[in-house]
């Protein structure tokens, strides 16, 4: 094969830090700095081809080989699954899922089915599942903090960083529900085919974290 390692990369903050990364590796990233509207750029030294994608696109685009690899937050991962494999932790991007309520709401209390409102049903459902709760799920696309106060949710489960939000909106975290930072995703085929290439690429990435 010749044309370069594909790798698409979640665009802003995850591709600026992804960027800042293949900077200290010495790659020469002058085409993602000017990339105007492109999508597609080059990084012609370390034989690599960037792709710049929304974060649920870069999974698509890993699992169907178009892209070899991918820098995606753990958060998408959860949500959404899927077949490639998982290989590093990149660790910036951090933040966490959690569960939040209004403040003072006594959410384990009585045995109601609990409603939450979330952008991310699956990971929520999961999560209620294991603890063995019938909860009522339903999906927000926009600030999701506005369904406790509307009262149609008993409690949300969202990405928090540092809780200011939650704050100001009257509300408060009462459980963590998982650790969130950026991973590096790779097609199961790619792994295979150019295994050499990826594996040099990981290490580089691995030595430099």
């Amino acid at each position: 094969m010749n044309r370069p390692i594909r790798i698409a990369l979640t665009k802003g903050r995850l591709e600026k830090d992804t960027v800042g990364l293949f900077e200290k590796l010495g790659f020469d990233c002058t085409a993602i700095h000017e990339k105007g509207r492109k999508l597609i750029l080059p990084v012609p030294d370390a034989n690599l081809e960037v792709v710049l994608a929304k974060a649920n696109d870069v999974i698509t685009y890993v699992e169907h080989g178009v892209c070899d690899m991918g820098v995606v937050g753990k958060d998408t991962i959860m949500e959404m699954k899927g077949k490639f494999f998982e290989l590093v932790d990149l660790g910036f991007g951090r933040c966490k899922f959690a569960l939040a309520t209004k403040k003072g709401y006594d959410f384990y209390s009585g045995y109601g089915v609990k409603t939450i409102a979330t952008k991310y049903p699956n990971v929520a459902r999961s999560f209620f599942e294991k603890k063995g709760m019938d909860t009522e799920i339903i999906k927000i696309e926009g600030s999701v903090e506005l369904a406790p106060l509307l009262e149609l949710a008993d409690g949300i489960v969202d990405i928090v960083e540092t809780g200011t939000t939650l704050k100001e909106n009257g509300l408060e975290v009462i459980e963590d529900v998982a650790p969130i930072s950026a991973r590096l995703i790779v097609n199961t085929v790619s792994l295979k085919l150019r295994r050499t290439e990826i594996d040099r690429l990981i290490t580089l990435i691995e030595e430099n974290l």
